[in-house]
């Protein structure tokens, strides 16, 4: 990863809270992707292999849950850092995250300088 932008997979079916957490990132220098759903997900994280993939739980289609199994499970999705970013607050969803493989669990309402810090942290680890 030395010498390049870190890439970065924003996944909500929520446009706005799409949005909100893109620009944040953009405007400190990552290059950033979009996907609405686990499926879309599935498919751009084959496409640009992303360092770090922010991560709803709640959505059409295919669930985070889901989406972050595959991810895991697929070797050329495998070594991507998963941030869940939820409404899903309760200790069981944050362990339900982290147990599948995420390396942060955020809770909505997010603080976006908390998701431009860790995603800052796990592109660095990469």
């Amino acid at each position: 990863m030395a010498g390049r932008v870190p890439r970065v997979l924003v996944v909500d079916d929520e446009a706005v809270i799409r949005q909100l957490i893109v620009i944040n990132l953009e405007l400190e220098g990552f290059e950033v992707h979009q996907a609405a759903d686990g499926l879309d997900a599935l498919d751009k994280a084959r496409e640009i292999d992303p360092d770090v993939v922010t991560l709803d739980v709640m959505m059409p289609r295919l669930d985070g849950w889901a989406t972050a199994q595959r991810l895991r499970a697929d070797p050329s999705t495998c070594r991507a850092r998963i941030v869940f970013i939820s409404a899903r607050t309760r200790p069981a969803d944050v362990d339900r995250g982290l147990s599948l493989g995420a390396e942060a669990y955020l809770t909505k309402p997010f603080d976006p300088e908390e998701v431009v810090e860790t995603v800052r942290r796990l592109a660095a680890v990469g």
